[in-house]
């Protein structure tokens, strides 16, 4: 009994392998290592997973069709996923839109051709966004909003796949649970999030971009509490009854949006220095606010996130300055 964990040297990945083992299961982690962003940080998260009992590491490119189908095949013993990886970024998908199609549209078909044919496959989870909700016309965003006007590439990408799960759930019954991200930082953080940008860039005495002149609200949720919700999920599969397909979307979110503003003065407290501030205008693809209504995943998950971003931003500060010696 495998668990296939993707994106298993990411942010996220890395932290729910980590979680995994200290369970006690076993864990088949998948990466490629890309260079999106620096792909020494990869490795060295990796480093601390690669020796622990019951971990074992495959680099493979998720688009790779046969690749996939090899590694995810019937006898490879792999009875759930955690479907992480994906070519992440609002701004960049504006760049580079073939590495979204690429990743999060081939790579997604690809692993659930592949989960089809599991014998006893018991559940798949998958990562989407909350950049899903795009143009919400109220706040906080529920799983019950329309979801039809994505601001970006990366956005569009999100909602196809979690169209393409609940398709294979209808006609495959693949039972599946798409979590919908909410800003999330911690210790071992994406260098292109605000938490690691904000802090190299206060450190080094280097101006930090705000955009819509700092006039914007995110629902920053700590990584720890990311964790403990892709976990409710994993232990907790949607029925099949037979009519309804056996798939699941969930909000993963702090349940508390911040002011940007006041997420740079407490990074400002935490490094004990003062930030340059670049006013910009609004970018294309970024939405005002995110706030996550999670009803439906206290309910059905036993999700409720415990770390304010007052806890949460010290915490990445001190791995940062230990990571990085500064």
């Amino acid at each position: 009994m495998t668990i296939l964990v993707t994106g298993a040297a990411g942010f996220i990945g890395f932290h729910v392998c980590q979680a995994l083992l200290a369970q006690g299961r076993a864990v088949l982690g998948v990466d490629n290592l890309n260079d999106y962003y620096d792909p020494a940080l990869k490795d060295a998260r990796l480093q601390h997973l690669i020796h622990q009992p019951g971990f074992r590491f495959e680099r493979l490119e998720i688009a790779d069709t046969a690749a996939v189908a090899a590694l995810v095949s019937p006898s490879s013993g792999i009875t759930e996923i955690i479907h992480l990886a994906a070519q992440a970024g609002v701004r960049y998908s504006l760049q580079n839109p073939h590495a979204y199609i690429a990743a999060n549209i081939q790579g997604q078909i690809n692993l659930l051709e592949a989960a089809r044919h599991l014998p006893g496959l018991k559940h798949f989870v998958y990562a989407s966004s909350s950049s899903v909700y795009g143009h919400a016309e109220k706040s906080p965003f529920s799983v019950q909003d329309r979801t039809d006007t994505p601001l970006s590439l990366y956005a569009a990408t999100k909602k196809a796949d979690e169209l393409f799960h609940y398709t294979y759930a209808h006609l495959y019954r693949v039972p599946a649970t798409g979590l919908r991200f909410f800003t999330v930082y911690g210790p071992w953080g994406r260098p292109d999030m605000a938490a690691f940008l904000f802090t190299k860039a206060i450190l080094a005495g280097e101006p930090i971009r705000l955009f819509n002149r700092g006039d914007m609200r995110r629902d920053f949720t700590f990584i720890d509490d990311i964790v403990a919700g892709v976990l409710a999920a994993l232990d907790r599969p949607p029925q099949d009854a037979g009519v309804k397909p056996p798939h699941q979307i969930y909000n993963l979110g702090n349940n508390h949006p911040e002011k940007l503003t006041d997420f740079v003065a407490l990074l400002e407290e935490a490094l004990g220095r003062k930030a340059i501030l670049d006013l910009q205008p609004m970018q294309p693809g970024d939405v005002y606010e995110t706030a996550a209504d999670i009803t439906e995943s206290r309910r059905d998950l036993g999700f409720e996130p415990v770390t304010p971003l007052a806890v949460g931003l010290p915490k990445f500060v001190r791995w940062y300055r230990e990571f990085y010696g500064v």
